[in-house]
């Protein structure tokens, strides 16, 4: 029980043991504390502030980077855009100017077939022309094998050329 009710000496020494290390402690140690509980409220301040502006900076920067990709999906699909209309133009191009040679080549087959059609029917007009005339000469050589028959015959032609 002795513990429960100190004696009065005791507490007098406890509190001047207790006073002596307060203003101790009050000297020399509790500036030291408040100068470092400061320091760190300070850096704690300081850095919520850097982490504000650095939140700030990366939603600019967000903001900024779609931005860009907007841009860069427009110009994509610019490009997309552009290079399907040249590869329409090309092949229609190509279509045209095939068109074109195919039109030449059949126009200038036409012109041979025609030209050679010609040559051809010259040709075959040449040969019943001659074989006209070499049978005309075998029946006439035959028929007219004495010389009054060759004069009566003339004489005929002659008078059917005038009525002509």
């Amino acid at each position: 029980m002795k513990l429960l009710t100190p004696e009065f000496g005791l507490l007098i020494w406890t509190l001047l043991a207790f006073l002596i290390v307060f203003f101790i402690l009050k000297k020399l140690a509790w500036p030291a504390i408040i100068k470092g509980l400061r320091d760190r409220e300070n850096s704690i301040t300081d850095s919520l502030a850097t982490a504000q502006k650095v939140k700030e900076e990366m939603a600019l920067m967000k903001s900024e980077n779609e931005a860009l990709l907007a841009k860069a999906r427009e110009e994509r699909a610019l490009m997309l855009k552009e290079a399907r209309e040249t590869k329409d133009r090309i092949i229609n191009e190509a279509k045209e100017q095939a068109k074109a040679e195919a039109s030449k080549i059949v126009t200038e087959a036409q012109a041979a077939i025609n030209a050679q059609k010609m040559a051809a029917i010259t040709e075959v007009k040449n040969q019943v022309g001659k074989l006209v005339i070499e049978v005309s000469e075998k029946v006439l050589r035959k028929e007219l094998g004495n010389k009054e028959a060759q004069e009566a015959h003339i004489k005929g032609l002659v008078d059917e050329v005038r009525l002509n």
